[in-house]
């Protein structure tokens, strides 16, 4: 059954209404989607009960940090070739500054990455990844207690990772590339977040199709995590991502975001990043990916009024200010 919960705001709450994935937001009626036939509209308790409690159920922690509240996830890509940052990072001098000044800005997760995903971009070398990543997050926890995320889709340079002390896997993927990287991280016992993408980097765009985009991302992620939870990863440990722009038109991607709050029926927290993403530039007139900071939050605050707990961004000062005032004024 595909319910998307209608998530309202505010102290004041109607009887009957039901908490958004344990957190401050809540609802009292979800959208019944089908691939065939009308959307309808139900109140919340005319759902079976194992639907309501995916949706209503509190996620647990994730690396110990809250998830009721916003988490603000910084962008660190140690590489010559990302699409906005490449190159500004790729000396580790320049990576460890960049991490004092996230810390500084309240960032609660530092996702490194080691392999442009960029459309059009190239597979690299484990070797070279591990050779970009490894020694950042060595120097990073040496200096910071901040949590480190490592983004690869690739097991040799999550074990590399994890043994120089990152403590989350992030695999655009999702577990999909390769087949060792899913025990690897059950063996290691770290959370790990699922995304969505139809094909990979070098191709994902040539002509992403969908039957439905948002039922369709579903049931992957859906197919996903129960094959993480084979593999022997709790479902408490997966964060999931629909991978916006990650084989997806500028309509896919609106379509997204506007249906986003479905993926709380995984029962998992949500991840989101749309940083600097070609749509926004595209509906925002900034063609220079630097200049999307004010259209990538502006998508990142209507994510988080419709639940999601995590949102990764590369301009992470600007973020943290509209968090600061986006959490007052709520």
């Amino acid at each position: 059954m595909y319910a998307r919960p209608l998530v309202q705001s505010g102290t004041v709450r109607p009887d009957g209404a039901v908490p958004l994935a344990g957190g401050p937001l809540w609802f009292t009626h979800v959208e019944v989607l089908a691939r065939r036939a009308p959307h309808r509209v139900v109140e919340a308790g005319q759902l079976a009960p194992e639907v309501l409690d995916r949706l209503s159920a509190a996620r647990a922690p994730v690396c110990g940090l809250d998830l009721s509240r916003p988490v603000l996830m910084g962008i660190l890509n140690v590489t010559p070739d990302s699409f906005s940052d490449g190159g500004q990072h790729f000396q580790a001098d320049d990576a460890l500054n960049s991490v004092a000044q996230m810390v500084a800005n309240d960032v609660d997760i530092i996702d490194i990455g080691g392999e442009s995903t960029r459309p059009g971009a190239e597979t690299v070398a484990q070797a070279e990844e591990i050779r970009r990543t490894a020694p950042v997050i060595a120097a990073i926890r040496a200096a910071h207690d901040t949590v480190i995320s490592v983004d690869t889709r690739k097991a040799e340079v999550a074990r590399a990772a994890l043994d120089a002390g990152a403590h989350m896997v992030n695999d655009v993927s999702g577990f999909t590339h390769d087949a060792a990287l899913a025990p690897v991280c059950a063996q290691a016992g770290v959370p790990v977040c699922v995304m969505h993408a139809q094909g990979d980097p070098a191709t994902m765009q040539a002509d992403p199709r969908y039957d439905d985009v948002l039922l369709d991302v579903y049931d992957f992620l859906a197919a996903r995590i129960d094959a993480l939870e084979a593999a022997g990863i709790a479902r408490t440990s997966i964060v999931v991502d629909p991978g916006i722009g990650f084989g997806k038109t500028l309509d896919h991607n609106l379509a997204l975001l506007r249906g986003i709050a479905l993926f709380h029926g995984l029962g998992c927290p949500i991840l989101l990043g749309v940083s600097r993403k070609r749509f926004i530039g595209t509906i925002g007139n900034a063609p220079l990916a630097s200049d999307r900071a004010p259209g990538s939050i502006a998508i990142g605050l209507a994510a988080l009024a419709q639940g999601v707990q995590i949102l990764r961004v590369h301009d992470t000062g600007a973020t943290a200010q509209a968090l600061r005032l986006w959490n007052a004024v709520r």
